[in-house]
């Protein structure tokens, strides 16, 4: 039996029938800052999970987050009687503590960037599945509520047959001397707009129209203090012909701005849907879906991730995102990269086609 079916039990009722009782799954938080504050927040809300442990260096940070705080992790998954890990701790972690989860038979849910390199990325399939443990990778923007009506509209046929796409992504924190302050690690990191940021459009293109078969990107910095690129474009071509670009930087906000960070258009052979950075949804024009969600990140996108991670667990249903899945987004980040080096247009399959069957 796994750890997560240990959480359905079978009992008698008061009238003697036979009912399913379900017990909370019980989860450790590693990592436990910016990003893992928004996480611990939504899985708060999620009544079939309790945080009931916390690992950060900032030993104080972990004891605001759980009952029970650490500043191992080894210690921690020795100690500690669990279900799963939410790992939200800087991608060059990962791999180790995936490993350290598979020792102990523990499911995961991993923040993005998966990995540092795609051989840590592959390694990480690999730990997961000969370990028997279950891995999804948290990659929250295919669950922005503006995008989940957006697929509906375009499965529903309501724009067509689709044909061209847009994403235009901004946020004004990348100038000056001090930028990215909630995530100031940011300035080090080697690659950063699109490894950091345009991945999540990377996976929600994918989400909207299949597989990328190619793309040529051009990206340069800007701030001339970080290390990384703060400007990129992307063109894509996806398997069934539909192509599109991914445009962002951090000098800039949209108008008018709101949760979607940017704007993005849609457009088929009968219509086009719009999203507007306030996250409201129009099909030529017309208002057809409008945000009036006000709770957690980005449209609550964190909560319907985690929502998704825990009802996969209980039911033995596929993740979205999992970590094998999840490798054709990261082959297309790689991608990116070798377009922005080489000048010529890459395809993704080269990295993912030998390992994800």
């Amino acid at each position: 039996m796994t750890r997560e079916e240990e959480v359905v039990l079978i009992g008698i009722g008061t009238e003697g029938e036979e009912s399913v009782m379900r017990t909370r799954l019980r989860g450790a938080l590693i990592g436990c800052g910016y990003f893992g504050q928004i996480q611990l927040e939504a899985w708060r809300r999620i009544p079939e999970v309790e945080i009931v442990a916390a690992c950060d260096l900032d030993l104080e940070k972990a004891r605001r987050a759980a009952p029970s705080a650490y500043q191992s992790a080894e210690e921690m998954l020795e100690k500690e009687r669990l279900n799963f890990v939410d790992i939200a701790t800087r991608a060059d972690s990962h791999l180790r503590l995936v490993e350290l989860a598979a020792r102990h038979g523990l499911a995961v849910i991993c923040q993005k960037p998966m990995a540092n390199t795609w051989d840590e990325a592959v390694a990480m399939v690999h730990t997961a599945e000969r370990a028997g443990i279950r891995l999804m990778i948290h990659e929250n923007w295919r669950w922005q509520p503006w995008y989940r009506e957006a697929k509906r509209l375009i499965d529903a046929g309501e724009i067509g047959q689709p044909i061209s796409y847009l994403f235009r992504t901004r946020q004004k924190d990348g100038a000056g001397p001090q930028p990215y302050p909630q995530q100031p690690y940011f300035v080090q990191m080697p690659r950063l707009l699109i490894y950091e940021t345009l991945v999540h459009h990377l996976d929600t293109a994918r989400f909207l129209f299949g597989e990328i078969e190619l793309i040529y990107a051009r990206a340069r910095k800007v701030n001339p203090i970080i290390a990384g690129e703060d400007q990129a474009s992307l063109v894509l071509v996806h398997a069934g012909g539909v192509q599109g670009v991914i445009d962002g930087h951090r000098f800039s906000e949209v108008f008018p701005s709101g949760p979607a960070m940017g704007e993005a258009i849609f457009e088929g052979d009968r219509a086009v849907i719009s999203v507007r950075g306030t996250g409201d949804v129009y099909l030529d024009g017309t208002l057809v879906w409008e945000n009036r969600v006000r709770q957690g990140y980005r449209g609550d996108s964190v909560w319907a991730t985690q929502r998704h991670f825990v009802e996969c667990l209980l039911s033995g249903a596929p993740f979205e995102t999992d970590a094998r899945e999840y490798l054709k987004t990261f082959a297309a980040t790689e991608a990116a990269y070798e377009s922005v080096r080489t000048g010529c247009s890459v395809s993704p399959r080269n990295w993912w086609e030998a390992v994800v069957k």
